[in-house]
This record gives structure tokens, sequence and C-alpha cells, in this order.
């Protein structure tokens, strides 16, 4: 009988530098204030045989001496907290890792699952950087929550057991990676399976979950009322006034008075009417029109002169501020300011008269500008205008103010070539609106499309923006001057993404042209003509505008790059808009001989007013987006043609050109092949037939499921 091999086990491969280093690092970020010798290490880490310890005993050494560490005394190691921490805002990933976006680094830095500590999408974080290879990219670990983004979030309640407790679900919202733990007591009457709104009161270090309180019961999900106030919730949007705010509203003196008319040009006499949304309620702005003595046009850009009544200090200019903008939802608006306000005494109704904020124009035939005035004025208005009512005067129709409408849309028109051919792109994207039944239930989907009317009161409101803009921030030769003012600034579009545009559309047979400025955006607008009414249209033209930056408040002048405007600030919807607002006060401070107040305070101002800006663009899209999955909720089963509008690891997302609603195919539903993605085509790719299904590609795809608390759609793939 043959003696049996004798097998020597292997030995143990030491671990690297980067990994030990790791969990040097790992541990002290649960005690950062302890000072620990290689022996305490080697115990708490683990490591028992003399190998192990004299590996931790280097690592030691060389994280001190590139200051990771700090030798306190001989053998005695602390973290060094000022050289290897950063502070930047947490984006979590739908996996539970997560980046640190820091400002001044290039690249964000990565932050493992399990590494996040008990922060929140946005929170505002103390990380420790981890040791890396040469060439690796920065990593990173949690230290501390320096500031939180948000303390009130929705889900829905899930009661456990016989009414012990709770938890918040988030799972409809990706970015969140924990559920909120309701205590009984902190229950407050909300019933198991609603849709809630908690707030965070604390997160004890050695649990999984943040501690909440139920603030509200919003009501059970899918509610049509239910679904658009927990939008609003979501993104911390008031949607009520506070009483003492309305009651500061409703003690304005609304009169038009004598002695304030005084102080005023008079303009009541002048012909002057709205061109807005057929269900508009607040009118912003009037366009007032005469022809003058010598043959020239004189133009008044007319607007609500919103800071007569709400003043500095008072508590409706600091619910105005807080809100800083008014936010469209799809069946309802929310105002910024107290109705009695918006559509009422400051909204420039038909035949009433209106204290108004106003840049007026005397202009020749070929829209130059000749003369200018800013100033408060008291107007009239004659007409209320749709903008289909005023399209039908421009297109060959007889009504009031027929000569005034078209020769208006003649200048704009002019104003309009003026600007384009000035290196301004030509954004006419569609909008998506909804036929609504009184229950708010979408009943159909329409586009809205710019028109000669659409473009007339653009132009003019622009034209105002521009030149009001110039007036403060130039002397009388045209110079820059240092007034302090609040700008609606456009940066250039990052050069990268400008050039994978270019490579994307090259697929579809498009070219861009990558050069001087006016070359950049004429190739553009030469790229958006060539694509109305393709498959593509949307899809490409929703990329070239995510190439863009975003426009923001700022009282640091760096142009529009959009507009092709030097100077630009806003100034023309003061009912909705708090920065322009701001303009108008601003505005007559320097017109009284004022001097220029510090830009500080104003700085702040903007931000603000920006960061409150995203968020309602995101609730407007987040409500749209409902809308369109309630409608094909109603199409469950049905067939379409859809273009694929996204390509990602998980599967496809088609655009349904009826609707811009948009589905997912999951790679896990492709049954004919077994397919991966290929980030470089923006595709996925069958492994054994090789077929491809690549972004702009056509496709027919089945209606499977409507998910409303999730405003998600899922499309089975036809083909």
């Amino acid at each position: 009988m043959s003696k049996k091999k004798k097998v020597i086990p292997r030995q143990k491969k030491g671990e690297g530098y980067q990994k030990i280093a790791k969990k040097i690092l790992q541990y002290y970020l649960k005690y950062p204030n302890k000072t620990l010798n290689h022996k305490q290490l080697s115990s708490a880490l683990q490591y028992t045989n003399a190998r192990e310890k004299q590996h931790l005993i280097k690592v030691l050494s060389r994280l001190a001496a590139d200051d990771t560490l700090i030798e306190e005394t001989p053998g005695k190691f602390k973290l060094n907290m000022e050289k290897n921490t950063l502070v930047g805002t947490i984006d979590f990933t739908s996996s539970g890792a997560a980046y640190v976006v820091v400002e001044g680094l290039e690249d964000d830095v990565y932050i493992p699952k399990g590494q996040t500590k008990n922060a929140l999408q946005n929170d505002l974080v103390q990380l420790l950087l981890s040791p890396t290879s040469r060439g690796k990219k920065q990593e990173g670990s949690i230290l501390k929550v320096l500031q939180r983004n948000r303390m009130q979030y929705v889900g829905i309640l899930e009661i456990i057991g016989n009414r012990k407790y709770g938890f918040v679900n988030l799972e409809q919202n990706s970015s969140m990676h924990v559920d909120i733990y309701i205590s009984k007591e902190n229950l407050n009457h909300a019933k198991n399976g609603e849709k809630v709104v908690a707030e965070i009161v604390s997160w004890p270090e050695d649990t999984d979950s943040p501690f909440g309180t139920i603030i509200r019961s919003l009501g059970k999900p899918g509610k049509h009322d239910v679904e658009m106030h927990a939008i609003l919730a979501e993104y911390g949007l008031p949607y009520h006034f506070p009483d003492e705010v309305e009651a500061e509203a409703q003690a304005i003196d609304t009169r038009i008075l004598p002695e304030e008319i005084q102080k005023r040009r008079d303009m009541r006499s002048v012909p002057t009417f709205t061109i807005d949304p057929a269900d508009a309620k607040d009118f912003d702005d009037a366009l007032s029109f005469q022809v003058l003595e010598n043959g020239n046009y004189e133009i008044g850009v007319h607007i609500a002169d919103v800071s007569h009544y709400v003043k500095p200090g008072s508590l409706l200019d600091e619910e105005a501020y807080n809100r800083a903008t008014s936010v469209y939802l799809v069946d309802r608006v929310v105002p910024m300011l107290p109705e009695i306000l918006s559509n009422g005494v400051c909204s420039l109704r038909p035949y009433e008269e209106k204290y108004t904020f106003s840049a007026v124009f005397e202009m020749d035939e070929d829209a130059n500008i000749l003369k200018h005035w800013y100033g408060r004025t008291v107007t009239y208005s004659d007409r209320r205008f749709s903008y289909e009512e005023a399209q039908k005067i421009i297109e060959g129709e007889t009504g009031d103010f027929q000569k005034e409408i078209l020769k208006l849309n003649q200048l704009a028109k002019t104003l309009r070539e003026q600007r384009l051919k000035n290196g301004a792109i030509s954004f006419d994207s569609l909008e998506v609106k909804f036929h609504l039944d009184e229950a708010g239930n979408p009943t159909g989907i329409y586009f809205k499309q710019m028109k000669d009317s659409n473009h007339l009161i653009e132009e003019f409101m622009l034209l105002a923006n521009r030149k009001v803009s110039e007036f403060v921030s130039t002397n009388k030769k045209g110079k820059p001057n240092e007034k302090t003012f609040i700008y609606r600034i456009h940066d250039d579009p990052d050069p990268e993404k400008l050039a994978s545009l270019k490579q994307f559309i090259s697929q579809f047979g498009y070219d861009l042209k990558l050069g001087e400025r006016k070359e950049t955006t004429s190739s553009i607008n030469q790229l958006l003509k060539e694509v109305q009414g393709k498959g593509e249209e949307n899809m490409i033209e929703t990329l070239a505008m995510r190439s863009m930056s975003k426009a923001v408040y700022s009282t640091e002048n760096i142009g529009h790059y959009g507009l092709a405007f030097q100077y630009y600030s806003h100034f023309t919807s003061p009912i909705r808009r708090y920065p322009d607002i701001i303009a108008h006060r601003l505005l007559q401070h320097y017109l009284d001989g004022g001097e220029s107040p510090k830009a500080e305070t104003y700085e702040e101002k903007c931000e603000h007013c920006s960061q409150r800006e995203r968020l309602a663009a995101d609730a407007e899209r987040d409500s749209t987006k409902y809308m369109q999955v309630k409608y094909m909720n109603e199409h469950i089963g049905e067939e379409y043609y859809g273009v694929i509008s996204g390509v990602t690891e998980w599967g496809i997302y088609v655009e349904l050109p009826e609707s811009l609603a948009e589905g997912l195919v999951r790679l896990r539903n492709i049954h004919d092949d077994h397919y991966v993605f290929d980030p470089k085509s923006y595709a996925i790719i069958g492994q054994k037939s090789k077929k491809t299904y690549q972004l702009g590609d056509q496709v027919r795809i089945k209606v499977l499921r409507a998910d409303l608390e999730k405003k998600q759609l899922d499309f089975e793939l036809l083909g």
C-alpha cells in the first residue's frame, strides 16, 4: 500500500501596505481621538503572528512618515486630522456607496458601502482619505456629518407588530439607503401603509437607522392630491402661507392714490395689453405701443411693481425670500406671494390701473434702440390676450390692437435675428402639457410649442432684462462700473461635454463644429434645425441642453453664454421670482442716487435663490413624470414605437414620442440573448447573436407596469 502524500498547508499570503493601512485608518475612524501603540492595534485588528505584527509596525512608520499619523510619543500614534480630512457634499449611488464632491478637487472622492457612517444624501460631511496606489482614484471614509441637508423625508409607514413601532420606508428614493425608525409614541396617529412626512430626531451611534417622528400623514399612496402634496413635501416646498403672512397681505392698501401717481410717470393713456397663457392668473408683464411724432416707435415693457407692496423686513418679504420662486406643478401653482398679491393687486389684469416698474424704449424700423428710460409708472391694461388669440392676429385674422401686435411681431423678429447672429442658441424644446378632468386625472397629452406670439413676448422681456442690466452696470461711455447688482449668468459649456455630444451625434450622421464661441453656437443651432421632425429630435435636443452649464444668479457677472448677452438680469417676473424683486429694489436705489451696497450680502441671496430654483424645477419635473406614469397606467398592455433614450448596465430606457414618457426595459427581461452594457457605444450587445440596441434606435415595446409611487414605467421589448 502506497503512502499518502503529505499535504503541506500553504502559508497565508501577507497583506499588502494598502490593505493594512486601510484597516488601521478605519479603526482610527471609530476612535479618532485615541493614541495607540502597535500592540493595541495588533490586538484590535487581530494580527496574532509575528510576521503580521512586523508588517503592521512598518505600515505605522510609513503612515507617520507621510503625516497620515502623528507619533505623539515614541511608538504611540494618533490620527492627523488636519492632513487627511476633507469637507464636501455626499452623493449616494443606488448601491449604497457614495461620492463626496469636494470644492477644488478635480475628481470626487469615492466612499465604499459601509464607510458612509450616518450620512444621508447631500449632507455636508467630513471625510478621512484612505491611502491609495499611484494612479488610482481617491477613496475615503466618512468621519462625521457636519450639516444635514434636510431633516424631513416622505415615505410609506410600515407599522411592525401590534402598533409598537414602525419604519418609514424610503424605497422610492433611490439615493436613500436607510429607513427611519419611528417609536410608538412618535407615530402621531398615522396608520399603516399611509404616505407620511417624517422628521429625523437623532441617529444613535450603535443603530442602523435614524430615529424619527411623524410630522403629518398625507393619506393613501396613489391618490392624486396625496402624491402632489408628497412631491412638495419631498422638496421642502411649503403649500400654505402662515396665517400671519396672509393677514399682512390682507392689510395692504390696494388703492391707486393720487399722491403716489404724482411720483410716477403716468402712462395710463398709452395703449397697453398683456399676452399670456390662456390659463394664467398672475400677469407680471404688459406691453405698451405708440407711434411717436418723428415716426419712431415707443415700446414700454411694464412689470408689476411688487416691491411697492412687499417691503424689506416685512413678514411678506421674509416668506417670499424663503420660497424664492413660484412652483408650477402639472395641476396647480404654489405661488411665491399670497393670492391677494399674485393674482390680485400686483397682477396686471385687464381694465385695471396698476403700479408698474417700466423699461421704455424708442426704436426705429430696424429695432435699433435710440433712447431708453427706466422708472416707476402707473399703467392701465386695455386688453388681455392669450397666446392663441395673439397668434391668430399674427396669422392674418382681424382683432383688437392688430396694427400694434403686427408691428411688435416684426420688431421682435428683428431682435431675435440679431441675437442669433450674435451667437445665441435657439432651444425651443417641447414642453409636455396635460388635459385634466375635474379630479385632476390626465385625459390627454399635448405639447406646448413656441410660436410667433410666444417669441414676441420673449424678445421684449429679454430686451428689458438685458438693457436694465446694462444700465445699472455701465457708465455713460459703456464701460463697466463697480455697482452691486444681481445677474443671471450662464457659463461656457464644458469642452468635454461638447466633445461627447459631437461624438454621439456622429452616429446619426450629424456634425458639430467646435471652435470659437460664435462658430460653436451657430453649429448647435444648425444641429437643432436638422433634427426637427426626426425620431431622435427630443433626445438630441435634451443631450445638447445637458452639455450646457446651468444658469444661476450671481453678483459676479460673467455674461450669459446661451443668450450671447454680456449683461443680463431677471427683471420681468417679480410676482413669481424673488431675484426680480431684488433687481427692482437695486435699480430704484441707483435711480435715487444711492451708493453701491456690499456684494457679499447679495451673493448669499443669489445662492439661496439659485438653490430654491433647482428644487422647484425638480419638483415640477417629478409632477410631470407622475402624470405621465398615471396617463400610461390606463394603457397597460398596449404596444408603441419608441426611441432608446438611455442605456445602463441594468437596462435600456425607451421614450415614447406621443407622450415623452420614459420607461425601463430591464436586461433580465430580454430573453433572446444575454446582453451586456457597452458604455463606449451607448449600447447593449447580445453575447451570442451580437445583436445591438443603441442609444437613438427605434424599438417596439409593450407597457408592462406603471408604478405611481416610484413614478416608474416598465416596458417589455418586442423588437
